[in-house]
Parts: C-alpha cells; sequence; structure tokens
C-alpha cells in the first residue's frame, strides 16, 4: 500500500492509480504485439472516475446494459459495445445513438431489430453470441455454457440462418483462466464455427482473461490472438473485466467488537452481505494483509459484519498478534465486483471511495450518507 492507512475513513474502498496504470500496461502490450482492441468489461469495474487513465490505454468500454454503454459513452468517450441475453424495444433507439457494437444472443433478436439497426443514419457494427458447448468453469453459476445456458447460439441454429448484416462473432466461456483454456476452446470455437468465421470481419474473445495475474502466460495469449486474426482475416476484440483492475484496490475496514462462542469473533465495520457480496455469491476467501489462514498464526477469529444477516461471515483469519477493538484490517483485490455490486441491506451505509493517486495522493470520490440509502426506496 502506498497510502497512511489511518488516514482513510472505515469502511473504504482504496483505489491505486499506480497499480491500475501497471495492470493497463499490460493490456496495451498485448494491443501492441498484436493488433486487437481490449475493451473494459463495466460489469467487473465501473469507477468512471479512473476512466481518462484507462482509456488513455484501452479502446474502449463494453456493456450489458442500456445504463452501462451511457456511463462508457459519456465517460470515456471511445468505442462502446454492448451485449445483453435480450435488449428492451423501449431502450433500443439510444443504444443505438451511443454504440458502435451490438451482439445479440439469439437469432430472433436479431430479426426483430434487424431493419432497425440498417435504417439508422449511423453505422453499427452487429454480431451475434455463440455458443461452442465447452468450457472449462467448474461452477454453473459462472458457465456459460452448462446444460440449459440461456447464453449464445449453437451451431446447428446458425447453419441454415441468413447471415447477411452480421459482421462479427462473439463468445465468452472464461472465468478467471489463463490463456491455455482460451487455447482450446478456439480449438472448439473453430471446429463448429470455422466455416462462418471467414465470413466475418470481427471475433470477439469475451472476457475471463485474467491477463494481468501474476504467472499468467501472455505470450499463448498472443499466440491465440494472431493465430485467428491471421487464418481468418478479421479484428480480434478481448473485452476482460476484472484483468483492468485485478488487485488494484483494497477495503479498509476497522474492528468494532471482540467476541466469543467456541471461537474467538471479531465483528467489522464492513460486510460480506453488503460490502463484498461476491465472498457469499462465489464463494471465496479475500485476503487480508499480515493474515494468515486458521491456525497459521497463534490468534485466530471468525470475521463477520455488521448486518443481521447470520451469514454474513467473512472468513476465519489468525494473526501473529491478538486483535483489539480500533484496529484497522486490509482486504485486498475489492477494486472489482464490489463497488458494481454493493448495497445497503440492513441500512449499512456503503463504503467511502477514495483513489490514491500519483500525483496528489488520496483523493476522495464518494462519500455515501443516509440519503443515499432513503432515495434507493
Amino acid at each position: 500500500m502506498n497510502f497512511n492507512l489511518n488516514s482513510v475513513p472505515t469502511p473504504s474502498y482504496v483505489v491505486e492509480e499506480q497499480l491500475l496504470r501497471k495492470n493497463c500496461e499490460i493490456l496495451k502490450a498485448v494491443m501492441e504485439r498484436t493488433g486487437c482492441e481490449i475493451l473494459l468489461a463495466q460489469k467487473a469495474f465501473s469507477m468512471y472516475s479512473t476512466y481518462p487513465l484507462i482509456g488513455s490505454y484501452l479502446s474502449g468500454t463494453t456493456a450489458s446494459s442500456l445504463f452501462e454503454a451511457k456511463l462508457g459513452h459519456q465517460e470515456m468517450g471511445k468505442e462502446v459495445h454492448i451485449f445483453a441475453p435480450a435488449y428492451r424495444e423501449d431502450e433500443f433507439d439510444e443504444i443505438l445513438y451511443i454504440t458502435d457494437h451490438i451482439v445479440f444472443n439469439s437469432l430472433t433478436q436479431w430479426v426483430k431489430y434487424k431493419e432497425r439497426v440498417q435504417d439508422f443514419p449511423r453505422q453499427v457494427s452487429c454480431g451475434l453470441r455463440i455458443n461452442p458447448e465447452y468450457s472449462e468453469i467448474e461452477t454453473d453459476m459462472y458457465n456459460p455454457c452448462f446444460t440449459g445456458s440461456r447464453f449464445g447460439i449453437t451451431v446447428e441454429k446458425l447453419n441454415e440462418a441468413d447471415l447477411s448484416g452480421i459482421d462479427g462473432l462473439h463468445f465468452h466461456t472464461m472465468c478467471e483462466q489463463n490463456s491455455d483454456v482460451l487455447e482450446r476452446t478456439l480449438d472448439k470455437v473453430e471446429e463448429k464455427f470455422g466455416h462462418l468465421m471467414h465470413q466475418m470481419k470481427w471475433i470477439n474473445f469475451g472476457g475471463g482473461h485474467h491477463i494481468t495475474r501474476e504467472g499468467y502466460d501472455i505470450e499463448t495469449l498472443v499466440r491465440c490472438i494472431n493465430r485467428i486474426k491471421d487464418k481468418y482475416q478479421v479484428k480480434v476484440y478481448l473485452e476482460p473485466g476484472e484483468a483492468v483492475a485485478l488487485n488494484a484496490g483494497y477495503l479498509v475496514s476497522t474492528v468494532l467488537e471482540l467476541n466469543e462462542n467456541g471461537m474467538q469473533l471479531a465483528i467489522m465495520d464492513t460486510s460480506a452481505a453488503c460490502h463484498m457480496p461476491d465472498v457469499l455469491e462465489m464463494p471465496y476467501r479475500p485476503n487480508i494483509i499480515g493474515s494468515g489462514t486458521a491456525g497459521n498464526y497463534p490468534y485466530t477469529y471468525r470475521l463477520g459484519g455488521p448486518t443481521c444477516l447470520a451469514g454474513d461471515v467473512i472468513g476465519d483469519y489468525s494473526f501473529p498478534e491478538p486483535l483489539k477493538v480500533g484496529d484497522r484490517l486490509v482486504f485486498c483485490d475489492m477494486a472489482i465486483y464490489s463497488m458494481v455490486k454493493n448495497n445497503t441491506f440492513n441500512g449499512i451505509n456503503l463504503p467511502t471511495i477514495l483513489l490514491n493517486t500519483e500525483a496528489e495522493g488520496l483523493k476522495l470520490i464518494k462519500q455515501f450518507h443516509y440519503e443515499d440509502f432513503k432515495s434507493r426506496l
């Protein structure tokens, strides 16, 4: 961390501009080596005060809703791509005005909106999301190719289809995975859809690429991009979300109370349910600076949030010294899927958002109050 832990209110998300830039530099290098375009998937990270920085490296944003598309259009001002399982008729005209690529999830959606796209005075590139029926994601909740998935078109539905007006194919089958998975996935995509890829102007590899993670095999990624680009003479797009802000932010929290019930308990001023929902949804155990797993250090505690939800438990952690009321703990990798998913269940206030800038140090981005809670209801 490059900031004074005691200088921030708690709970607070603190995003490190320097770490964000480091990730963007890695992604920019991939773009330069391959000629591909990389977009920020806003579903993972929508802290638009950082969009000028991100936009100085990446090609634009991708969205899954009108509001996300508007945010990318207004705050980054570069390419805007959108995919949704289905589009609302009352929103589609506005989507046309602010997007550059629209990806349709089904042939019926494409047929429904095809005339409106073609009559629009500005050219908007359209694509179809395909389902290669292959994924190495083990958890169905995050697997776009599990049995009965609502995502993408299978090859038998495309073979007899009229694809006039379709410029590209989009697939998204990965989640926090390395490039070896992409390589195997591309084999399946080519096997089923290769005969159609020659007709396209672009192929979108979707998200789930953990490009900025330590140990990620960038050489294989580069080889995969160049293979598809050269073989089919198409532009290649990637739209990672996590990779842009991976390990670039923290959640700073304070111990409110210590208790005991068969084990030592610590009540925090941050909530798994409210402030880091993926801890319960995925589920996973976020790292805390200076801590270990249960039993690793002499003092083990179960950390829980301040809500009335019995399952509002962050996890079991051990520490070299006993915790005290008022101690500050720092949860790692809290820029992604935190601010975009948090909530005010139980009237729990949202964490303050801070950006630790390279030039000016800590900068307050947003502080929340009672009216933010009340106005939602």
